[in-house]
């Protein structure tokens, strides 16, 4: 079992320079702990903790309010997830996004819907979480001790409009009302957006911010296709909604114009492989999470390139969540997840009949994608944790 330190999580330390004034200069100051030491305790870097430094930390936890001395040192430490549905069950809070529609005639929202296929996932997701994707009743015979079974503390389900609904400047900003209001919570959470960015706005946001890059804003014109911000990108179908996103678009670069629609993605030697669309049984889905360990908060996109796709991948998380297992990048506070679902469809499944399905099959190739595309986006995570 391993822990993981919550100095940062108790504090409501952010990554982000704007919005921590002080935080490790008050703590030197009162505990008189070296600066390097307490910076390295606020990413979860510090390979030890001598017990006088801990003393001092849980003093000045109690005297500023962030804890109480029944707590500590205990709430300091949390366990490590052992698995994909682990690392979303030891959250106390999980928020699930999902996009809605209306026509666009229509003023209010009494008509307005989500597509069926983000609704099938969104059930798997609470599935998953609250058994441990079929394990908990198992897990739960074999612990002693008196430890419970991971489990979610706070639920909520937040909707934002898709793109094409309403007004750009609409969506964008209600968008980013959900994510901010996620993000200024306090605390164990997680953020699960469903769908891929034509149907959900805030995939973008978790994207956008997770490769340091401007949410909202087209990088087809990019020199190279490796000059992408993010390391796998979602060629429009000419039907689509075309919204500008750091995560989409009509090409990868000025060079690579990409006509085929569907899922592509960066692989280890910096080329880039296209996994799939809708068409000629092959589909193609998204699966995607980055875990500030220290700060105690996951972001996730769980995207399909079609309805179909969608619901494959309810299914592929259903019965394979293993694969999605450990994260392709870790380095001390930060876990990042990301693998494309290749899907070849059987001559049954291209059926028309079969859009209620709730339980379809198709071969599901799943391919992490390579820690070196990941790795040189991040930066070795050094912009997100300073």
């Amino acid at each position: 079992m391993r822990y993981a330190f919550r100095l940062a999580e108790l504090l409501g330390h952010t990554p982000d320079r704007r919005k921590r004034p002080g935080t490790i200069k008050a703590i030197v100051e009162y505990t008189g702990l070296d600066r390097h030491q307490v910076a390295a305790l606020l990413k979860n870097e510090a390979k030890y903790i001598p017990l006088e430094a801990l003393s001092r930390l849980c003093d000045y936890l109690i005297e500023h309010g962030h804890a109480r001395a029944e707590e500590l040192p205990g709430a300091l430490f949390a366990v490590t997830p052992e698995n994909f549905w682990e690392l979303l069950a030891r959250r106390a809070r999980l928020e699930v996004c999902v996009g809605v529609r209306k026509p666009p005639d229509h003023d209010t929202a009494d008509t307005a819907w989500i597509v069926a296929s983000d609704s099938v996932l969104a059930g798997e997701v609470l599935n998953g979480v609250s058994t441990l994707g079929g394990t908990a009743k198992a897990l739960s015979g074999k612990r002693s001790g008196g430890k419970e079974i991971p489990h979610i503390e706070h639920l909520r389900q937040s909707l934002v409009w898709s793109p094409g609904t309403m007004t750009p400047e609409q969506v964008q900003s209600r968008a980013e009302a959900v994510y901010q209001d996620f993000a200024e919570i306090n605390g164990d959470k997680a953020l699960v957006c469903l769908g891929s960015v034509k149907s959900n706005p805030a995939v973008e946001l978790v994207l956008g911010n997770a490769f340091s890059c401007s949410p909202f804003v087209s990088q087809d014109d990019v020199a190279k296709a490796s000059d992408r911000s993010v390391p796998f990108f979602l060629r429009y179908r000419d039907r689509d909604p075309h919204p500008p996103a750091c995560s989409a678009g009509l090409r990868l670069s000025k060079s690579d114009k990409c006509d085929e629609p569907g899922l592509y993605y960066e692989q280890a030697d910096g080329t880039w492989a296209f996994a799939g669309g809708s068409s000629n049984g092959k589909d193609a889905a998204l699966v995607f999470y980055i875990f500030r360990e220290s700060l105690g908060r996951l972001d996730m996109v769980l995207s399909g390139f079609s309805g179909r796709a969608t619901r494959l991948l309810a299914r592929t998380l259903a019965h394979r969540a293993e694969d999605f297992w450990p994260p392709v990048f870790h380095e001390n506070y930060l876990q990042v997840g990301a693998y494309i679902v290749q899907y070849q469809a059987s001559e049954e499944a291209d059926d028309p009949t079969d859009i209620l399905s709730t339980d379809m099959m198709a071969n599901a190739n799943v391919i992490p994608i390579p820690v070196e595309a990941i790795a040189k986006r991040l930066g070795k995570g050094s912009h997100l944790v300073q």
